[in-house]
């Protein structure tokens, strides 16, 4: 991935997050809304189903979709905003339990993992991604929090602005921040650029693309 196509990617998730916003305050029931707005829930299930049965389940995936966004749109399974709230809280969920799971001793943590794909790690780089790992599971386990507790508390514009604008700008916060402050922690760890780490995250890495300095 160059830095051109990565600057590409976050105008367009920039642009993805301003226009989810909007279409939870003005057409949260549209039927063209409620498939842009569910597209990466539905997109990561259909990605699982295909990878586990094959087809069937990549068509059986689709065909659930289809099956909730008409219902939804015909007003047969509850108030939209409440789906929406669903989703955000059960993405946050299931990222906290990835990392965390990945936390049991004697086992590289999720964060270690994609590290070493990028160059060997020692002990104390072990036991630094671990830590990393806790804090990713700990960011994911408040902001599911942090949804329920706006929604229930706020009016539902203010739980889009988190769901829509908040939690990517945070997400990239620390991806960035942590990224830089490794190294002033750590200054005797192996440095990597920060774009080697974006494509490991996106899983576009092999070992001899990784340039250290």
């Amino acid at each position: 991935m160059s830095q051109w196509r990565l600057a590409l990617c976050l105008v367009a998730g920039v642009a993805y997050a301003g226009l989810s916003h909007w279409m939870m305050l003005h057409h949260a029931a549209a039927p063209w809304a409620l498939a842009a707005l569910f597209a990466p829930l539905w997109l990561a299930v259909l990605g699982l189903a295909a990878s586990r049965f094959g087809l069937v389940g990549g068509v059986g995936a689709l065909a659930v979709g289809a099956l909730a966004i008409a219902l939804v749109a015909r007003g047969e399974a509850g108030d939209p905003n409440r789906l929406y709230v669903l989703q955000h809280v059960g993405i946050n969920a299931v990222l906290c339990a990835w990392f965390a799971s990945t936390l049991r001793p004697g086992r590289l943590s999720l964060i270690g993992e994609f590290a070493r794909r990028i160059h060997p790690l020692s002990d104390d780089m072990r036991r630094y991604t671990a830590k990393v790992t806790a804090l990713w599971a700990g960011y994911f386990a408040l902001m599911a929090l942090a949804s329920v507790v706006v929604y229930l508390s706020l009016p539902f514009g203010a739980w889009s602005l988190l769901a829509n604008v908040l939690t990517p700008v945070c997400v990239v916060a620390l991806f960035v921040g942590e990224h830089f402050m490794r190294y002033r922690l750590h200054p005797e760890f192996e440095r990597s650029r920060l774009i080697d780490v974006v494509r490991v995250a996106m899983g576009r890495h092999s070992s001899d693309e990784a340039v250290r300095r």
